[in-house]
């Protein structure tokens, strides 16, 4: 017997010890894994990299562009020549020539097309930049719900949970009538029946749960069987102020800021085109040598080195009015980015509006349904009691167990989407 004793400790110890070395996933660890290792923030950093990258003086423009060049040429001729009346063959002469070049080229001025590149620039640098900062709030958004989600189905896991051990207790009263000849055999087979739809719901939510975890492990960039459990409340930030936050989500939402970098980038293309009308001065420079070496012929040696200098000057008279086409289908894209300010400042004003209804009243719902579970818990009680004396029928036990289970349903279901509000009311703002 101690034996035995001794036996199921150790087997105890040992699975306790597997459920600890499930990893404790707090909401602030998953967001923090979540930014190290999506792939998709990767893929948006090293974008921004680009773009940072790209905006130099020398990618705009501004600087020159030095060039060193060389090259050797030996070459084997056969040539005949007649100078004064002497003339004079050669066969098989070896000849080389040696070349050397550094020359610069240098935009001096172009219509001031190169300060409005390096602005512009700068504007695609503050887009890949706001392209960053939408990912990551996105990415913020979709694990705090995902991770909310998993909360959510575990607390309706634990329902279904208690429904099934209500529907073992009403089993084994059901047994316990029927062995005193007080019972009915249809009402144990229903009440068999009952617990096993209540354990296939239970199954069903298991499954829902785990493939919930695997969309916050994918979104973790974790391999999709990592282990770990979540806290077990969904928090709700009651009170929160709507004047704030809708001013707030006017002026620093994210998406906003994006179509007015876009606006600004059109403004600039507009600029950048419109120099292109303007004349184009470039400095040329270099210093070349030169060596030819010939093994027939009166001049056996030539060798040649100087600087060169010089300005060039062009302005394009005429090229089909393709500058002003390109100058008014730049004007379009900037009527057209003014719709797109306007269209999206509605869009997300609209969808606050509607967000913080929705966050109003789920919140409303949390404290009626908090309300409506003691009820039912109560009633539950009371007709579980009530069964084990005969008072009530096994019909009249399940519509109250089936009453209980839907309240505490309902409130899980509005404590989240209260949160799925909150969640985005805050991403709107700028507060996630």
């Amino acid at each position: 017997m101690n034996k035995l004793l001794f036996l199921t400790a150790i087997l105890f110890i040992v699975l306790a010890g597997s459920v600890s070395a499930q990893d404790r996933l707090s909401l602030e660890d998953a967001i923090g894994i979540g930014l190290e290792n999506n792939y998709n923030i990767q893929i948006f950093e090293n974008r921004l990299s680009i773009a940072e990258n790209n905006r130099s003086f020398g990618n705009a423009g501004f600087l020159p562009a030095l060039n060193l060049s060389a090259s050797r040429t030996e070459s084997v001729e056969d040539s005949e020549f007649n100078a004064g009346g002497q003339s004079q063959t050669t066969n098989g002469a070896r000849s080389t020539t040696t070349n050397a070049a550094v020359t610069l080229d240098w935009t001096l001025f172009d219509g001031l097309g190169m300060f409005k590149t390096y602005d512009l620039l700068g504007v695609l640098e503050e887009i890949s930049d706001a392209e960053y900062r939408l990912e990551v709030e996105n990415l913020v958004s979709r694990i705090t719900l995902s991770y909310f989600d998993i909360v959510r189905i575990e607390n309706q896991l634990r329902v279904l949970e208690n429904t099934v051990d209500v529907s073992l207790e009403r089993i084994e009263i059901e047994e316990t009538k029927l062995d005193l000849g007080s019972g009915s055999e249809v009402e144990l087979l229903q009440a068999r029946s009952d617990l096993n739809a209540d354990r296939s719901a239970l199954l069903r939510e298991g499954i829902i749960l785990t493939e919930a975890k695997i969309v916050l492990n994918q979104l973790l960039a974790r391999d999709p069987d990592t282990a770990y459990s979540v806290t077990g409340e969904i928090p709700i930030q009651r009170g929160l102020d709507e004047q704030y936050l809708y001013e707030k989500t006017i002026t620093e939402n994210t998406e906003l800021d994006l179509v007015r970098m876009q606006q600004n980038a059109a403004d600039l293309e507009v600029q950048q085109i419109r120099s292109e009308r303007y004349p184009e001065i470039l400095l040329n420079s270099g210093y070349r040598y030169n060596r030819n070496e010939a093994g027939g012929g009166f001049f056996q040696f030539n060798e040649t080195t100087g600087f060169s200098v010089g300005l060039t000057a062009r302005v394009n008279l005429f090229d089909g009015f393709n500058i002003n086409r390109r100058v008014e289908n730049a004007r379009i894209n900037r009527k057209n980015s003014d719709l797109q300010l306007d269209e999206s400042r509605l869009l997300i004003r609209s969808r606050f509006r509607t967000l913080f209804r929705t966050y109003q009243n789920n919140i409303e719902l949390v404290d009626l349904e908090q309300d409506n579970l003691s009820n039912a818990e109560e009633t539950l009680d009371i007709a579980l009691e009530r069964f084990r004396l005969g008072g009530i029928s096994s019909l009249e036990l399940r519509e109250a167990q089936r009453s209980f289970l839907e309240a505490e349903n309902r409130l899980i279901n509005s404590q989240f989407n209260a949160k799925v509000a909150e969640t985005e009311l805050l991403r709107l703002s700028g507060e996630l």
